[in-house]
Order: structure tokens, then sequence, then C-alpha cells
């Protein structure tokens, strides 16, 4: 029998949040039942409930940055128990099957992967995501928040942590490799903590110095504003991988001009128009131009046990139910340091 939990729904695209009961399923023999503690929100949560990206899914629950803890599990559950801190990421489900899934890529999975929210599951079950006082998941979508990391600080890296944690591992982000962060808000002041605890010399790249201070106490060495259009020409030539954190248009060519001879620019902030490119800034240094997603569940728990090792979580403002509405505002007018976090315990129907 499915359960009905507390939850805040959007009922159409710029809606107000209203908080009612949804129903979650009941447990198949692989899925485990969280009491969330804590929910993240991610500037995608506000794309998708504002229908920015495109046609959405109606009433919808977001929320892709879950951390809780599991109150029940299915009888083939092995890996978790009652009591066990853990969290849920961006995805649910995929076919398990196929080429991709195998190699711990369920991202890319080449059947469908489910999203946590705006998606429906194969049997037609819609996904609902975390703004909700419970989930429940298919076991092999569910990750381990060591001991040592708070719930509130942990849910931004189930999205925030692994889009940077991702880019910065696979292009080599450590010792004797200079990295530049562009923008630092709820992903880039995570990429600033990551590429530091990897070895890295990191330098912030920002439209203005409001928020050097913070840069340099995360462990950044330089910090730049790229308002003042010199700093192009005085770090030419200067970094090995510079990480893009940001969804606004920027003048790639000049970026591109900033690496070194065979760097990697990776954009992890989906600018919402065609950029404009010249091929010569890529051949005339061998430079990379990249693209990076999320990560499979194997690289997300490598994450989190990177991140408890080194102590990193995100900085967060925590929040109740009935502020989640002023909060996409502010995010949008990046007024936050650095990552909103619900406490869903303060989801509270009143009819």
């Amino acid at each position: 029998m499915s359960t009905r939990v507390p939850a805040l729904v959007v009922d159409e695209p710029k809606a107000a949040f209203r908080a009612t009961m949804i129903e979650r399923r009941s447990l198949r023999d692989d899925d485990v039942r969280i009491e969330i503690a804590y929910a993240g929100i991610c500037h995608s949560d506000i794309h998708q409930a504002r229908e920015e990206w495109g046609r959405a899914s109606f009433p919808m629950v977001p929320g892709h940055e879950i951390a809780g803890v599991v109150s029940e599990v299915g009888p083939a559950v092995t890996r978790f128990s009652v009591g066990d801190r853990v969290g849920v990421g961006c995805m649910v489900d995929s076919c398990g099957e196929c080429e991709q899934c195998r190699a711990g890529h369920e991202n890319f999975c080449e059947t469908r992967t489910v999203w946590t929210y705006n998606d429906t599951h194969p049997d037609g079950e819609p996904a609902y995501g975390g703004y909700s006082r419970e989930i429940v998941v298919r076991d092999r979508f569910v990750v381990r928040v060591p001991a040592g990391l708070g719930l509130d600080v942990a849910a931004p890296l189930l999205c925030a942590g692994i889009t940077t944690y991702n880019p910065l591992r696979r292009w080599g982000a450590g010792p004797g490799r200079r990295v530049a962060v562009v923008g630092m808000g709820g992903l880039g002041h995570l990429a600033v903590k990551i590429a530091v605890a990897l070895g890295a010399e990191v330098t912030v790249l920002s439209q203005t110095l409001a928020k050097e201070a913070d840069g340099r106490a995360f462990g950044a060495v330089d910090y730049r504003a790229t308002a003042d259009g010199s700093v192009f020409r005085d770090l030419r030539r200067s970094f090995d991988l510079i990480l893009s954190t940001v969804s606004a248009d920027l003048p790639l060519n000049r970026y591109l001009g900033m690496l070194r001879p065979f760097g990697v620019f990776v954009d992890v902030g989906l600018p919402e128009r065609p950029q404009e490119l010249s091929f010569g800034s890529l051949i005339a240094g061998d430079r990379v131009l990249a693209g990076s997603n999320i990560g499979g569940m194997p690289l997300t728990q490598e994450m989190l046990d990177f991140c408890a090792e080194h102590g990193i979580g995100a900085s967060v403002e925590t929040i109740s139910a009935g502020e989640v509405d002023a909060a996409y505002d502010r995010v949008v007018g990046s007024d936050v340091r650095y990552r909103f976090v619900i406490d869903v315990t303060t989801i509270q129907p009143t009819g």
C-alpha cells in the first residue's frame, strides 16, 4: 500500500509552493524508504519549476539534493539498514543492464534514466523529488553519507558536489596544476573547496571582488574580477584547467586564451543561448573545450567519501518550508552564500 507524506508542490509554472500530501509507493524488494532531513535548492529546481527549460510536468515536487535517514528497507536490500545516513541525487532509476549502466554511468543509460523529479517511472508513477518528508528509492541509487558530514551540508553535494568533482577529477586537478573556477555560487564555492583539496593551485574568476574574502578562505590563492577586462591579458596562458560554473554568456575565446597549451575549459553551467567560438582559440594551443554532466553512482559515493575525508561540506543557509518562494528569488538574484537547504520537517500541510 502506498503512503501519503507531506511535500511542497508547485501546481503550474511560476506558481507559489503549497504544502500538501503526495503518494509514495509501497516498498518493492530492492527499495529504501528515507526520512528526509534536508533538501538543497539547486538552480535547476528553479528552471524546472518555472518551466524555463521547456515543457515540464505538473504538479511538481522539485529537489535532487536529498539527505536523510533510512526508515525502512525492502527484503532484498543488503547495503543499507534502518538508521543509516544516506543521500539521493539527480536520478532514481535506470535499466541497470546497458553498457553505460554496467560501467557506473547510470546518468547516460542507453534505455532511460529516470530523474528524481519532473519525470515518470516506467510504470507511470510520477517522480517526485526531495521537497518532501519521505522518498522511496531503488537501493542502487542511494549513497551513504559518511560520518563527520552533517546532513545539511551534505545535501548539496548530491548535485553541486558531484557536478564539480566529476570534471575536476577527470581533467586532472591536482598538485602542480593551476585551476581557475569561473563564478563562486552554489557550484563554484564547492569547486574551489574540492580543487584545493585535490592539491591544485586555485584562482577564482568572478564578475566582481565581492566574495574575495570567502574565496581565499576556501583556499583560493588568487581572486580576479572579470569585469576588469585586463584580467584576460594579465592571465593569458596561465591555467591548465578552467571550470565554468555559471549559466551566463561568456566570451569563450578570451577565456580559452587564459589556458596554457593542452589546457582544458570545462562548462557545467549550461548557458541558455549558443555561445560564440573561434576554433583558432582551440587549435592555437592544442586546447580542449568540454562539457561535463553529473556522475554515476560509484563516482557520487567516491565524491562523498572524499569530501568527508577532507572536511568539505557546502556552505549553507537553512530555511523553512515557508521561505522557499523567497529563496528562489534570492537565488536568481545571487543573494545566497552559498546554498539554501530546506529543513523538510517544517513542511506542514494545512488541509
